[in-house]
């Protein structure tokens, strides 16, 4: 484990807009440094919700997004709930529900985690997530977390200052980074000259690092 206040700082700083986005291809640590901010707030409030190919239906989106808000307050999304059990499929519909239940956590600040957001491919999801976002109240905030851009309206929030973006660029291991996780985390003892070529042949991705790391500890000769 390797602390990145870096990252941190700009999660924390992009809790006060709309929506971040954390985007990367697999390995470059995109869940393990949302729930490092977490770990450093734990007064915040959140709704994590991981997402699988099976959540492009409407209905069944909309009943697991209250699913992980019902944990924070009871009975939190009255509205939502009771389109749901009437059997509403109507993505506008629920949204609004979803909407108007959010805005009475008037005290509270809520974050809404949506992991794995790439297995969504539906555009009627895509399109009810977006008017979420422009109709979001003020106190809840949005985390996607996936492998790739979602097909999201990002140009209009990135311009009226609503979007934070972190990329794999910015999720790739500095140098510095790359010798605390070899020789702290990892228990290597890795020259300077080591660890520079690892970081240079990896490109600072983790995953790649770690694989390297769990061969070099059974290497009579890691150099």
């Amino acid at each position: 484990f390797v602390t990145r206040h870096r990252l941190i700082n700009r999660v924390q700083a992009g809790a006060n807009g709309r929506v971040t986005i954390i985007s990367a291809p697999p390995g470059f640590g995109k869940t393990t440094l949302l729930s490092e901010w977490l770990k450093a707030n734990k007064n915040v409030k959140v709704a994590w919700y991981s997402l699988d190919e099976d959540d492009n239906e409407p209905g069944r989106l909309f009943a697991y997004i209250a699913a992980s808000l019902r944990p924070l307050e009871p009975d939190s999304v009255p509205t939502l709930d009771s389109l749901l059990e009437a059997g509403s499929s109507n993505p506008r519909e629920l949204t609004t529900a979803l909407i108007n239940d959010l805005s009475e956590f008037v005290s509270t600040s809520v974050v809404l985690v949506f992991d794995d957001y790439h297995h969504i491919t539906a555009q009627t999801i895509h399109d009810a997530v977006a008017y979420l976002i422009d109709h979001l109240p003020s106190n809840i905030h949005l985390i996607f977390i996936s492998r790739a851009d979602p097909p999201l309206p990002l140009g209009r929030w990135r311009v009226r200052g609503q979007l934070t973006e972190i990329r794999a660029d910015d999720l790739r291991f500095t140098e510095e980074e790359t010798a605390q996780f070899l020789n702290q985390t990892m228990g290597l003892s890795l020259s300077a000259e080591d660890i520079r070529t690892l970081e240079a042949r990896t490109e600072g991705w983790v995953a790649g690092l770690q694989l390297a790391a769990l061969s070099l500890q059974k290497s009579s000769n890691p150099s």
